[in-house]
């Protein structure tokens, strides 16, 4: 099983396409990009489609917005997790963030760890939109109780209000339905810009974890380089040219190069 994975494990290195590609397929859904899997009711539905039954659908919220929903998505995940003996902590609080590394890397344990299951093969009597619609049935119940209750209320006071204000001139209300259209406008302006700022936020978290994910690789191989073992080892010295050419001349980088060539050609004659 894969139930614990390491971090240079195969899994890791799939791409979001395949990913997405993989829970599009299989759930019959339409994502186009992996932090929208962050309320957690996908990986809920994709374990409920490994292991049929084992799911309580519906407790799970497929319209989870608010962070509340969507841990609540995650304890009903983490709690089919305890039940299968899974050892995978769930990392809540920065997925339900929506930050795309971090689901991206929960969704690719989550696919090899579906993958490990029965060799992978889908469930072909399994039917994603049919299960979907028992998920949050509750919630949704109580949920349309209130919003009738709401409508009821506002129904009244509106049907209380309306003949005394039937009268009055519509001078006023245009210049009022003017202001309000003018205030959409800006309020539509404000969200979109807001929206942009986020994404340019993520898209800058996300270069910077892959910056230190690849510096912390290339400082792994520097250390290797450098231990008593290999310091004097040609291969080795050939890499360290190359690591500390970055700040060097463009010569000494293609001296190195060079160097390591010829170091391969003598190495394999």
């Amino acid at each position: 099983m894969a139930s614990n994975i390491g971090m240079m494990d195969s899994a890791y290195f799939v791409g979001r396409n395949e990913i997405l590609t993989w829970i599009n397929n299989r759930l019959q859904l339409n994502l186009s990009r992996v932090e929208e899997a962050a309320s957690g009711a996908v990986q809920c539905q994709m374990m409920d489609m490994t292991y049929p039954g084992v799911v309580p659908m519906h407790k799970v919220n497929f319209n989870a917005n608010s962070e509340y929903d969507m841990i609540q998505n995650y304890k009903v995940l983490q709690d089919v997790f305890n039940k299968l003996k899974i050892e995978k902590h769930i990392e809540v609080n920065r997925l339900v963030k929506g930050r795309p590394l971090d689901n991206l890397e929960f969704l690719q344990w989550l696919k090899r760890y579906c993958d490990s299951v029965n060799g992978g093969i889908m469930n072909e009597n399994y039917n994603p939109v049919e299960r979907r619609s028992k998920g949050g049935k509750e919630r949704c119940s109580k949920g349309s109780q209130k919003i009738s209750k709401s409508l009821q209320s506002n129904n009244m006071h509106n049907t209380g209000s309306g003949d005394a204000g039937h009268n009055k001139t519509s001078g006023p209300r245009q210049g009022k339905t003017y202001a309000a259209a003018g205030g959409a406008n800006a309020l539509e302006d404000i969200q979109a810009l807001s929206k942009e700022i986020t994404d340019l936020k993520l898209s800058v978290d996300l270069l910077e974890k892959e910056r230190d994910f690849y510096f912390a690789k290339l400082r792994d191989i520097e250390i290797l380089c450098q231990s008593p073992e290999s310091e004097s080892v040609p291969m080795a010295v050939a890499v360290k040219k190359i690591l500390y050419a970055a700040d060097a001349k463009e010569s000494a980088l293609e001296e190195a190069q060079e160097y390591l060539s010829e170091t391969l050609d003598g190495g394999e004659n």
